[in-house]
């Protein structure tokens, strides 16, 4: 064995890789880019030709992960809360079909939303399939970890889903590394049918995910990753604490000395466990981050008369992540801030970098629209989110990637004119083409703007699936040849951008405008390599 210092994404991707891994599959999104960054990166992954492409969805990554396992291999697949959601077709339906060779799915979750639009749990996920889910408290478990979920996923036959949070997967410490990676497994492509979701082999399927039910469930009593921390005594004053995930940690730091800790990392929640801690203990105080998926499964099992405390009593805070702080207010400590409050400081809101070009963009969208007093401009995901704040304050939505184009076709149908799309390169093949093609079947009055920086520049400048290939993808949609225009985003050239802008409204039926210019984040990176 041998130590380095990781953050907790590094730490999981070193974990597959030394459990035998072939691909990674992933969409880029914080805080899971990193996972994949690291073993694009590594010299065993490039010695092993480990796939370590980025994928043009989560949907196309859990899909490609799920065919890499039917060939034997074992496969992970990345991405952070909100995926989950573009990815539930496929991930729900391998937990029916099950795996061939080890399958992990890794969510990471922004408690907080730091750099998200929701605060969504993705152990609701694990539950809804069915499956075993894992959450390490820390580095350490998240390496450990990697190899015991590939040998229960190829044991049970089933994915497992890992869910971690930004303060893991964002924070380092020293982890202790093997020294003799595992070999990957043979290929060895599945032979049962069980992979052909008809009804009457998804029902006999079915079946054989509930009767696995109760293994899943042992597998957790007796998983090492859920224990006990301090011996259980008869006595009935004590306070009982089930500390999940990170939670662990601030819970070390703050618990009395009386308090009677259950760790919980392997899901389901071990029921055994936890009704021998509440035959200690007074009352149970959950510690977890994110949503009350725990405290709401310790209420079912030890009903209404026992006193389960935690985010829906107020303990802790309803919303945000957890922190030493508040882990320590719902131990009844009183808790001093750190630094006092800084006075006399102008607020520095978030701004696309000087010299980007989304700042062309918008200026000449705002030129442009305030001629048309009913003109909305829909917004996407992506850096040009930051559009809807000063000085723009240009667009009127921003709901999930590529919701642009869509809600602008519904505005449309609805007689709102002019109603036009921002979308970025990355989140139009993300998920925009279809909303393309919906709107191009309709002839629907829209402008679609994709705003093409050559890359995913929001999570750090990864490739974009799409890269020169924009004015060949929305040919073969059915957009106009005339209606396709390309502009260079530069304040030199704004009369020609507001020109085109003004006709393309004025079209009757789909136009798509591509504003092409490298991030400059990316272009100052590449004139630097060379």
């Amino acid at each position: 064995m041998k130590k380095q210092l990781l953050l907790g994404d590094e730490a999981i991707a070193l974990g597959a890789l030394h459990a035998g891994l072939s691909g990674v599959y992933a969409y880029p999104g914080t805080p899971s880019t990193e996972i994949t960054e690291f073993i694009q990166a590594n010299p065993l992954a490039q010695e092993r030709k480990v796939h370590s492409r980025w994928c043009t969805n989560e949907k196309t990554a859990m899909e490609a992960a799920l065919g890499m396992s039917y060939a034997g291999k074992r496969a992970l697949v990345c991405m952070k809360h909100v995926g989950m959601n573009v990815c539930a077709d496929a991930f729900v339906n391998s937990a029916i079909t099950g795996v061939n060779g080890g399958l992990v799915v890794l969510a990471a979750d922004d408690p907080s939303m730091h750099s998200s639009q929701n605060e969504q749990d993705s152990r609701f996920y694990g539950k809804f399939a069915m499956i075993p889910i894992l959450e390490p408290s820390t580095q350490q478990e998240a390496y450990d970890m990697m190899a015991e979920a590939y040998e229960l996923s190829e044991r049970l036959r089933l994915p497992v889903l890992m869910r971690v949070v930004t303060r893991l997967a964002h924070s380092r410490a020293s982890v202790e590394v093997k020294d003799n990676p595992r070999d990957v497994n043979a290929f060895a492509p599945a032979t049962e049918k069980n992979w052909v979701l008809l009804p009457a082999i998804a029902r006999r399927q079915y079946a054989s995910l509930v009767e696995k039910q109760k293994e899943i469930a042992e597998a957790a009593e007796q998983s090492r990753f859920n224990s006990s921390t301090r011996q259980l005594v008869n006595s009935s004053t004590k306070t009982g604490v089930i500390a999940c995930g990170i939670g662990y940690n601030y819970v070390c730091e703050a618990a009395p000395e009386n308090a009677l800790v259950l760790k919980v990392s392997h899901y389901p929640l071990p029921e055994r466990q936890v009704k021998a801690l509440a035959e200690q203990c007074r009352e149970i105080l959950v510690v977890e981050d994110g949503q009350p998926v725990v405290e709401q499964d310790v209420r079912g099992m030890l009903g209404c008369d026992y006193s389960v405390k935690g985010r829906l009593t107020g303990q802790l805070p309803r919303m945000g992540e957890l922190t030493p702080d508040n882990v320590a207010a719902a131990f009844g400590k009183a808790v001093e801030p750190a630094y006092a409050t800084a006075k006399n400081l102008a607020p520095r809101p978030p701004q696309l970098c000087p010299g980007c070009g989304h700042r062309d963009v918008y200026t000449a969208l705002n030129k442009v629209a305030a001629e048309y007093p009913g003109a909305r401009i829909f917004g996407d995901i992506g850096c040009y989110t930051l559009g809807a704040l000063p000085p723009f304050q240009s667009i009127a939505s921003c709901v999930d990637m590529g919701a642009s184009i869509t809600m602008a076709k519904g505005a449309a149908d609805a007689g709102l004119r002019p109603a036009i799309a921002v979308i970025g390169d990355s989140t139009f093949t993300h998920s925009g083409m279809t909303g393309l093609l919906d709107a191009v079947n309709d002839h629907s009055p829209i402008t679609v703007i994709i705003s093409d920086n050559l890359t995913t520049a929001m999570t750090g400048g990864q490739d974009s699936a799409g890269t020169n290939k924009f004015e060949a993808i929305c040919l073969g949609l059915g957009v106009e040849p005339e209606h396709v225009r390309v502009v260079v985003p530069l304040p030199k050239n704004m009369d020609e951008i507001t020109r085109i802008l003004r006709e393309e409204i004025e079209y009757d039926g789909v136009s798509v405008i591509i504003p092409r210019r490298e991030c400059i984040q990316t272009f100052k990176r590449h004139a630097k390599a060379k």
